[in-house]
């Protein structure tokens, strides 16, 4: 009894010691065969999209963004002008004053016109009125009643007549004295003292200081190229160490028929950057499509045709795609669901199954 009570243990433990190294066969290949299903691969990236070339300069002179060249709307001599060359006004201010011997007394005979019609048509209703009283006594009749009337509506027509000519005249007496639209600065002065000026004749220019803009015309070409609010270098041509302040596109001229013209573009510049009047050039930078390509590696041809594996986060996935034409050793391919800065492999595929989980070299 003695001896088989000492081999049961000895069994017990041997079978024991089996089983803990077939678990751990067991785990090591599960390991195994895990680590061998992530496929090492080489991958190449996707070029092409949109390039941009060298920045083409156009040049332009710094404007205020806010300016007018004023001008009278009567003729004249220019008796007074209060202001000087670079002096600073504010909205109201008188500029200039034009003498013009007919305007003063037009005001007045117009007003003297009305003044009488005023009288006249006062005069009628009065007498209107003791009509109508009359009227209805009997003592007048009808037809004069209706003739005083008439009368009465024709003096109120002419009075509004001459009302109007009165503020005609008025508003052409006011146009003799020019004022400030806005508050800026006296940038030319084009006319002096005693000198005659015809209406709509240029006398001064004013530009306000809180804006400035420059304009540049650029081919039909590039009109693709640039777009309301976008935002284009500027270089100060006088200083070209200096670093280019940065303006934005406010106005785009429309195309033209005309061969050859060159359309104006509007950029409106930074506050306190540059100065009006000065020299500057103005960058546009062309921006043209270049084909999407991939290594020629890359491409897997099948019974459905040619495709990519397209990696992402660690997992490759089967990408469609249509091939142009070979440039050298890179397929150039239609983009479809491929954008420029992909990755694609290019070695590795032979075990490679859409949605692998892959280990890139």
């Amino acid at each position: 009894m003695s001896p088989i009570k000492q081999s049961l243990p000895f069994t017990v433990v041997t079978f024991l010691l089996v089983m803990l190294s077939l678990s751990g066969c067991r785990g090591g290949s599960s390991e195994a065969a895990e680590k061998s299903a992530v496929v090492s691969v080489r991958v190449a990236d996707v070029t092409g999209g949109q390039v941009e070339e060298i920045p083409l300069r156009f040049s332009g002179i710094v404007r205020a963004a806010q300016r007018a060249t004023l001008t009278f709307q009567v003729s004249g001599t220019l008796k007074e002008r209060p202001v000087e060359l670079g002096q600073m006004v504010k909205p109201g201010d008188t500029l200039a004053k034009l003498y013009n011997p007919a305007l003063q007394p037009a005001q007045d005979s117009a007003a003297a016109k009305l003044q009488e019609l005023r009288t006249q048509f006062d005069q009628a209703q009065r007498e209107w009125e003791r009509s109508a009283r009359l009227h209805k006594r009997g003592v007048v009749s009808e037809q004069n009643l209706e003739q005083i009337a008439a009368r009465r509506d024709s003096l109120r027509a002419s009075m509004a007549t001459a009302e109007a000519a009165l503020s005609e005249a008025t508003h052409l007496l006011e146009e003799s004295v020019l004022k400030a639209p806005f508050a800026g600065q006296v940038e030319a002065l084009l006319v002096e003292r005693d000198e005659f000026v015809s209406a709509g004749q240029p006398v001064m220019r004013l530009s306000s200081p809180l804006g400035r803009e420059v304009e540049i015309r650029v081919p039909a070409h590039l009109l693709s190229h640039v777009r309301v609010g976008m935002e284009l270098p500027v270089w100060q041509v006088q200083d070209r160490n200096r670093a280019p302040e940065t303006g934005t596109v406010i106005e785009i001229a429309q195309g033209s028929s005309i061969r050859g013209e060159l359309h104006p573009v509007l950029v409106s510049l930074p506050a306190n950057s540059l100065s009006s009047g000065e020299p500057v050039e103005v960058g546009v930078t062309p921006v043209r499509e270049s084909a999407v390509t991939v290594p020629m590696l890359a491409i897997v041809r099948d019974a459905t045709g040619t495709s990519v594996y397209r990696v992402s986060e660690n997992v490759a996935h089967r990408v469609p795609v249509k091939v142009d034409r070979v440039i050298g050793e890179r397929v150039m391919v239609h983009p479809g669901e491929l954008q420029p800065g992909d990755q694609v492999v290019y070695a590795g595929m032979t075990r490679l199954v859409d949605g692998d989980t892959v280990e890139v070299r």
